[in-house]
């Protein structure tokens, strides 16, 4: 389809990861199993705007009532992160890790395509039980990081 989709195919290929593309789009998904939970990923490209974005999708949405609880526990999980950021569509509940690199005058590379993929699900798979908590009980956002942020 294009160079930077064929660099995300190689790498995916050479890292061993199970996908498929989603339809004629410049989307792969796959899934990713971490320590905490199970999630489908999405490696989506614009060949136009020489652009690589990865997502790891929450298998659960948040419900209307819990929806401001859980932009609190995101905003207190951002702060601070380096490399990506969390999101939640206000509309459908839908969380998402979201990692991404502009190329522009430059190439994708595997090893930079790796720097994106591994901190993306790593993050993921460490909130994982804060979003689950946030949903499912009545903790609070507040008590949610701190479960997670132990050191």
């Amino acid at each position: 389809m294009g160079k930077l989709l064929d660099a995300v195919e190689r790498f995916l290929i050479e890292d061993e990861w199970q996908y498929e593309q989603v339809g004629d789009k410049p989307v792969l998904k796959m899934l990713f199993a971490g320590e905490n939970g199970e999630w489908t990923c999405l490696a989506q490209v614009s060949e136009e705007l020489e652009q690589f974005v990865f997502y790891s999708i929450c298998p659960s949405r948040v419900p209307p009532a819990k929806r401001l609880a859980m932009a609190e526990f995101l905003t207190r999980a951002n702060c601070g992160l380096i490399i990506g950021n969390f999101e939640m569509d206000f509309e459908d509940g839908e969380v998402r890790y979201k990692t991404s690199i502009d190329v522009e005058d430059d190439r994708l590379s595997s090893p930079l395509i790796k720097r994106l993929i591994y901190p993306n699900v790593l993050m993921m798979d460490r909130y994982f039980p804060g979003i689950m908590a946030v949903i499912f009980t009545t903790i609070s956002p507040k008590e949610a990081i701190e479960l997670v942020e132990q050191v």
